[in-house]
């Protein structure tokens, strides 16, 4: 398709309004533009075209041959648009959600509470991606990500869902045999952290704990590192929100919190309008926390 032979979308936009409602003043309603807009729509129109395309008679704009055959050509060109946007939506609602998520959000927090939304929303069907990586949400067709960091994504919607205070934790045999909590027994007990995730090191630093000449076994995934706690392999750190159902059940146990004002889990989706799919899961996320 050559564009070049194509008349300004706008202009074409304005003819088939004025056209339908038989004026200037209604078609300038209807777009929320001026009378004088639609004048000059129409008058490049027919400059483009080399046509005449509509003369006033009386109040109104009665239309040419011309003016009648691009009326016809435009509504149903508009119409088909309109179809297809329509059933890409309904495509769209048909799909499941797909989120992407951290591994660590995803099996420590959003698992044991799944169960809860597919009982109170059995229509929606989710699909999700645990990962470490930043996913590209538009070209690989995700409707959301749960991340955690600062909440610095440019050009994407971002949300606050949760803050992150942290936890120095390890099951309660390591945690009893600790001689003190204070920073020298800290930094010589065994540390466990992820192998691609640097905030614990740096929050640790804050608190004045260096790890430098500590044994670090360092895993692949946040969910190793959680287990390897639970075995009493080691001291790790962890966001609240994650490590509290293990804390509450007994597994884990908290040597020391830690409070970040800059860290959070945060909600990012594409700066578009959103499904009812997935107002209704966040609505839901925030209700449960």
């Amino acid at each position: 398709m050559d564009w070049r032979t194509i008349p300004s979308l706008s202009a074409l936009r304005a003819f088939e309004a004025m056209a339908r409602l038989g004026g200037f003043s209604a078609a300038a309603r209807e777009l929320n533009v001026t009378h004088a807009a639609i004048a000059q729509h129409i008058r490049y129109l027919e400059d483009f075209l080399t046509v005449k395309l509509a003369f006033r008679e009386g109040r109104g704009m009665r239309l040419t041959a011309s003016g009648r055959a691009l009326s016809k050509a435009l509504k149903d060109g508009f119409q088909t648009i309109a179809t297809g946007i329509q059933t890409l939506q309904e495509d769209r609602d048909q799909q499941p959600l797909r989120i992407t998520l951290t591994p660590a959000f995803a099996e420590n927090w959003l698992m044991p509470r799944l169960g809860e939304f597919w009982a109170a929303h059995p229509d929606i069907e989710l699909s999700l991606n645990p990962s470490t990586k930043v996913i590209d949400l538009t070209s690989n067709g995700f409707d959301l990500a749960i991340r955690f960091g600062k909440g610095d994504w440019p050009d994407l919607q971002v949300e606050r869902l949760v803050g992150a205070g942290f936890m120095i934790i390890g099951s309660p045999e390591m945690i009893k045999s600790l001689s003190s909590h204070n920073a020298e027994d800290l930094t010589s007990a065994p540390w466990l952290l992820e192998r691609q995730y640097t905030e614990p090191e740096l929050i640790l630093k804050m608190q004045g704990l260096e790890l430098g000449k500590s044994k670090i076994t360092r895993f692949s995934s946040n969910s190793l590192v959680l287990a390897a706690a639970r075995s009493g392999l080691g001291l790790a750190v962890q966001a609240e929100s994650l490590a509290e159902n293990d804390i509450k059940s007994g597994q884990l146990a908290c040597v020391q919190r830690i409070h970040s004002e800059n860290h959070g889990y945060y909600l990012v989706s594409a700066k578009t309008k959103p499904t009812v799919k997935l107002m209704t899961f966040v609505a839901w996320l925030k209700r449960s926390l």
